[in-house]
């Protein structure tokens, strides 16, 4: 085994799990009440620049054949993942302050979500999935401020030992049915058209539903939202998303789909859209309402793998990145407040301009590109996804699901209206310092790919 090419493929991993233990050692010493911020905010941002570094170089390689490799879309999306948890990581300081706890577990959610960027089995991406998944069971409970915490955090637990279990079975399956645990053998099952292999598809693909929050398997995203902090909600909505779909890419990797997973990627991800934006526009509470937007977008990501295989990675990356930035964006703009009730209120939104317009023109650019109007990266990200369904043929499925999308334009207005022309409450929460950093953190690239999208879509198609 060649040693040095092994850590420098796993580099960004290491230096996450470098940033723990430092974390814990701080913890034990009990000496961390001033640095855990930093040292997590260290770790993260050496990790993003060593995954630019090497997608930069086209890094590519196995350092373990069969279960973990790496090459420059993988270093790119790994380098996307990275660049979203800064904001959530400069967000969190208003909320933990230097409370160790949140970033060990912090990061390793995010090591969870590299190890499953780069999985080629079916055990390595297991392994991931939890690593990601664990954590964010008790970071719902973290920084408890709301009775419901305990029950979101449990049916958290329940529906996700559910998805696990049936990723479980279906990979059981997978192997039964093809002899092999390669990610490949998933593709492989698809199109064997046997009733054991089938099964095994339609268990491994709910089970990623389930994870994504895809109607009908969306139950516990609403509760889970609105009961953790901000930091927590923006964490789940951006990056274990990001996690989800990155799992979904290696597994389909660049192969035609056909009969069933076609038609489940199509059926369910389109009733996901409308459902969505549909329950979202009766919601009083702003984090929950953005919990029926992310079950919309993941019906949108999902699009995306009924397009083209090359095209898949390009579509899915561009599209996490904008989705990723307007989702921090919009929790970075929030004002902030002692009463975490009145504050996920939308009426707390009224007259925002009046008070606050830096945080009302953020926080309305983040809900004009999440709602896909030009020339916001919403826009382009959306058009890249349907784009790609029409080149393959799916026409129908893409006009079902341009209609579904706009049923969603409401209830972003319906926010813009409220922050730009409700009138002011009597008392009005202030918006802290760091979050005016995290917005800055958000915003830069947001213009970048606003002014130059076809720069990074570029990129991404080498």
């Amino acid at each position: 085994m060649n040693w040095s090419f092994m850590i420098v493929a796993m580099l960004p991993e290491h230096l996450l799990l470098a940033g723990i233990v430092v974390l814990i050692t701080l913890d034990v010493l009990e000496v961390g009440e001033k640095h855990a911020a930093s040292v997590a905010m260290g770790a993260v941002m050496a990790s993003a620049l060593i995954a630019v570094s090497l997608a930069i170089v086209q890094f590519q390689g196995s350092p373990f054949p069969g279960h973990f490799s790496v090459d420059q879309p993988t270093m790119v999306a790994k380098a996307v993942v990275l660049a979203l948890a800064l904001p959530i990581l400069q967000l969190s300081r208003d909320e933990f302050g230097e409370d160790e706890r949140f970033y060990i577990l912090l990061l390793s959610s995010l090591y969870g979500v590299l190890l499953v960027s780069s999985s080629d089995g079916f055990l390595t991406m297991f392994l991931g999935l939890e690593i990601m998944s664990m954590p964010v069971y008790v970071l719902v409970l973290l920084a408890y401020k709301r009775h419901e915490a305990a029950e979101a955090a449990l049916k958290y637990l329940v529906l996700g030992g559910a998805a696990t279990a049936m990723f479980l079975m279906g990979a059981s399956l997978v192997y039964g049915s093809t002899g092999s645990l390669a990610l490949d053998a998933f593709v492989k099952a698809a199109q064997a058209g046997d009733t054991l292999a089938s099964v095994a598809v339609i268990l491994v693909l709910v089970a990623f539903f389930l994870k994504a929050a895809v109607v009908p398997f969306h139950a516990w995203a609403p509760d889970a939202y609105e009961a953790a902090s901000v930091p927590v909600t923006g964490f789940m909505a951006v990056l274990i998303k990001a996690g989800v779909l990155l799992a979904v890419v290696r597994l389909v990797g660049q192969a035609k789909l056909g009969s069933p997973l076609v038609e489940l990627i199509a059926i369910l991800p389109l009733i996901s859209m409308v459902w969505g934006n549909l329950a979202a526009m009766r919601q009083t509470s702003f984090r929950r309402m953005i919990a029926y937007s992310s079950i919309a977008h993941a019906g949108y990501l999902f699009y995306a793998f009924l397009g083209d295989g090359p095209t898949r990675m390009q579509a899915v990356i561009f599209y996490l990145l904008a989705y990723g930035l307007m989702n921090a964006l919009a929790f970075a703009s929030l004002p902030a407040g002692p009463n975490d009730e009145r504050r996920d209120r939308l009426d707390a939104l009224k007259g925002l301009y009046q008070r606050q317009p830096y945080a009302a023109i953020l926080l309305g650019i983040a809900l004009l590109s999440l709602a896909g109007i030009p020339p916001f990266p919403g826009f382009v990200a959306k058009f890249l996804i349907f784009k790609n369904v029409i080149a393959a043929g799916y026409t129908t499925y893409a006009v079902l699901g341009l209609i579904g999308s706009y049923l969603g334009i409401y209830f972003y207005l319906r926010v813009i209206q409220l922050m730009f022309m409700g009138s002011q409450p009597e008392s009005a929460p202030s918006q802290g310092r760091i979050a005016i950093t995290a917005g800055v953190l958000c915003l830069v690239p947001t213009v970048a790919l606003t002014v130059f999208p076809g720069v990074f879509i570029g990129l991404l198609g080498r």
